[in-house]
This record gives C-alpha cells, sequence and structure tokens, in this order.
C-alpha cells in the first residue's frame, strides 16, 4: 500500500468513524460563545441565552473584578514566562497564590499545574511504585485513572460511593507498603458527594492516605467554601488534595496539589507535568489570588449559589422531571436515551437556554440527561424563565405532562 493510499484509507476509517457517531446521536457538537462567560451569553448566531453549562460555580468567570485583577497581574508580571518553573519561570505571584491555596485548604503546601488534568497525571507516579496500592472510586475523573495508569502501583476499585467494597479493597491491598484511598469530592456527572467522613474512618482503621479531586468543591462546598473536605468536617485528616482553577476560582485554567510539604516538595522534584510544562500565566495566578482573597473576606457568593441550588432542584422536580437527588449545584436532569437528549437540549437552545446533553460514554449507556449547573450569578428571573422554558421543551417532548 503506498504512502497516499494509507493516508486516504486513515482518514476514510475516521470519517466512517465519525458518520456512525452522528447516526447513533452520539456525536457532540460544540456551541461557539461570542460574548464573555456568565449567567447570560451571547452566542455566535447572535442568541442571547439563560447559561446553564458551565461550572461558573461562583459567576466569576466574566466578572469585571477578575478582568481588572488579570490585567493588573499581566501589567506586572507580563504575558508569560516562557519556561517551566524549575528554569526561571517561578514569579512571586506563583509563590503568593500557592501559599494562598494552602492556607485555603488547610494545608502546609501547594504546586500549581498549567490544568488540573496535569496535577491529577503527575501526582501518582513520583510518589508510589510497584510496593504501593491505590483504591479508586469506579467512578473517578479521567484524569485520574490516567494517572493512575502511569504509575506502577497495584491498582484496586471500589463500587462508586460503596463503603463496604472499599473496605474490602483495602483488606485486599493488606499487604501494600502504602495505601491511598482516591476519590472525587464530588462526582461532576451525578452531583454526588463522596463519603469522607467515612473515607477517613476507613483510612484510620486501615493505616491508608486519603487523596481527593476537588475541581467541583473547591469555593463553596463547606460552610465557608473551604471544599468537601469542611463539608464533611474532616479538615486536617486529608493528604494529598487536587484542584482547579478553572471552575469557581475563576474559571479561567490552571490546577493545583496541596499537601504536605514533603508530598509536594516531592513532587516539585519529579512531577512531569510540573517539570516539562509551561509556567501558568501571571495572569491567571493574579486574579486566581484575587479570589481567593475575595472568598476569605465574604461567603456572600457561596450562600447565593445555595440559595439557587435549592431555587432550582426544588422547582425543577415539582414539573416532573426525573433529578439525581442532592444538594449541590450540578443537577442532572435524568432523560435516559441520548437521542432524546439531543433534542431536548437543541429545543431549550431555541427557547433561550444553554444545556448539554450528555451520553454514553461520557455517562453508562442509558444514563443520558441534560446537566443543569447553577451559578451565583443567577438570578431569581433567569431561573424561572429557564425553568418555564423546561416545562415547555419537555411537554412538546412528552417527557411531563
Amino acid at each position: 500500500m503506498s504512502h497516499s493510499t494509507s493516508r486516504t484509507h486513515f482518514i476514510n476509517s475516521l470519517a466512517d468513524n465519525l458518520s456512525t457517531l452522528r447516526a447513533q446521536g452520539l456525536y457532540k457538537p460544540e456551541r461557539v460563545i461570542a460574548s464573555r462567560q456568565g449567567a447570560e451569553v451571547t452566542c455566535d448566531d447572535g442568541r442571547h441565552l439563560i447559561n446553564l453549562c458551565a461550572n461558573n460555580y461562583l459567576g466569576l468567570s466574566g466578572d469585571e473584578s477578575m478582568v481588572q485583577a488579570s490585567i493588573a497581574a499581566t501589567e506586572k508580571f507580563g504575558y508569560g514566562l516562557s519556561s517551566v518553573r524549575f528554569i526561571c519561570g517561578t514569579q512571586t505571584v506563583h509563590k503568593e497564590l500557592e501559599k494562598a491555596i494552602a492556607g485555603f485548604l488547610g494545608t502546609e503546601d501547594c504546586i500549581l499545574y498549567a490544568a488540573a488534568f496535569d496535577a491529577n497525571g503527575g501526582v501518582f507516579e513520583p510518589l508510589f511504585d510497584e510496593n504501593d496500592a491505590i483504591i479508586s472510586d469506579a467512578l473517578n475523573h479521567a484524569s485520574i485513572i490516567d494517572g493512575i495508569r502511569l504509575c506502577k502501583a497495584e491498582r484496586f476499585r471500589y463500587t462508586h460511593n460503596d463503603m463496604a467494597d472499599l473496605e474490602t479493597q483495602l483488606q485486599a491491598a493488606a499487604g501494600k507498603r502504602h495505601r491511598i484511598i482516591v476519590t472525587d469530592g464530588v462526582f461532576s456527572m451525578d452531583g454526588t458527594i463522596a463519603q469522607l467522613d467515612r473515607i477517613c474512618d476507613l483510612a484510620d482503621q486501615y493505616d491508608a492516605l486519603v487523596m481527593i479531586d476537588e475541581c467541583h468543591a473547591s469555593g463553596f462546598m463547606g460552610k465557608t467554601g473551604r471544599g468537601t473536605h469542611e463539608h464533611h468536617h474532616v479538615m486536617g485528616r486529608i493528604d494529598i488534595i487536587t484542584g482547579t482553577l478553572g471552575k469557581a476560582l475563576g474559571g479561567a485554567m490552571g490546577g493545583f496539589t496541596a499537601g504536605r510539604k514533603e508530598v509536594i516538595d516531592t513532587l516539585r522534584q519529579k512531577s512531569r507535568p510540573y517539570l516539562f510544562s509551561n509556567t501558568l500565566a501571571p495572569s491567571i495566578a493574579g486574579a486566581s489570588l484575587s479570589v481567593l482573597q475575595r472568598l476569605a473576606a465574604s461567603t456572600e457568593l457561596r450562600d447565593r449559589l445555595q440559595a439557587n441550588t435549592e431555587h432550582f432542584r426544588h422547582d425543577i422536580a415539582a414539573l416532573g422531571f426525573t433529578i439525581k437527588p442532592g444538594t449541590h449545584p450540578v443537577v442532572p436532569v435524568m432523560l435516559f436515551d441520548a437521542h432524546i437528549a439531543q433534542q431536548f437540549a437543541a429545543r431549550l437552545y431555541e427557547l433561550g437556554v444553554l444545556v448539554t446533553g450528555f451520553f454514553y460514554p461520557v455517562v453508562p449507556m442509558g444514563q443520558a440527561r441534560v446537566r443543569v449547573q447553577l451559578s451565583a450569578a443567577h438570578t431569581t428571573e433567569q431561573l424561572n424563565t429557564a425553568l418555564n422554558a423546561f416545562a415547555q421543551a419537555g411537554r412538546e417532548l412528552k417527557l411531563i405532562k
């Protein structure tokens, strides 16, 4: 087979696979936003929509104060570093942000990454080897799964949120040198909050470490927004915390790992995504620092988010939709069928509401849904308008009476 024939065969194969995805209703289109991110956005076709599908939990992504903080950091520290951290890519703003994150989470130290995916991808291999065991929730984020694959530690998986099975896996791993339980603090597709109090008790019983991914928790879970460990009153009992600056904490990008000084220093020496990726842009670091200062001063945004969540959860259930129970601002509206989820999202778009249909392989087969995500920036009027659109689309597609 000639090179040109091989290339044609490869491209045709990809085209066939994409056509199959479209035919199955599993193709993921991208909506293009032509405005700032926010509770209301303008798309490239000129439509103005209420946005219910961003990770913008505290409403800071398009906030003017964030823009100004980013500008100020850029003016002081420049556009970028053209370097990794250990060569000449560390500025005072990065050290200040790491100290602020550690203080906010209640840990000794913190290390920044270009993305939270890198934080999870770079945490296991430097710390654990074939003598150790990683015990992971079955529904953990893809970045955790990929990070574990890069590590030689023996892998154990427990049934999602099942403490009895977690104990079984801890017993199976008893012969290993170090054992670490790894879980999302909040599971983003269902809004399920990990049982960290029980997990920490089991960790104590079986002499294991605990790691949590706080991407969908930092900034608003717990009484003062410290996270799932504050929500479950286990601050100080978590050994490693990974998280993101790309959701509630400003919404740009960047990740972090926080924990004991010895853990963080080891990652600075050996974590490949840290050693071989450019430094986080100073504009993001400076703006993220301003977020933490704002959250330390007031729980106003977190409290407003909670009120919006309670309002929407109550009213969407009253309309007759099936939702995953819980208290988190992720509200999965269950539609079960992938085609229906796509149709429903498309009709809501026409009615002025931006949501996304989720289906296999992002969620299990037969568990298709529209995932609503509330924000502190949503007004009661916007939420009620969106609920009316849900009611209209639901009746048109015969999903509710």
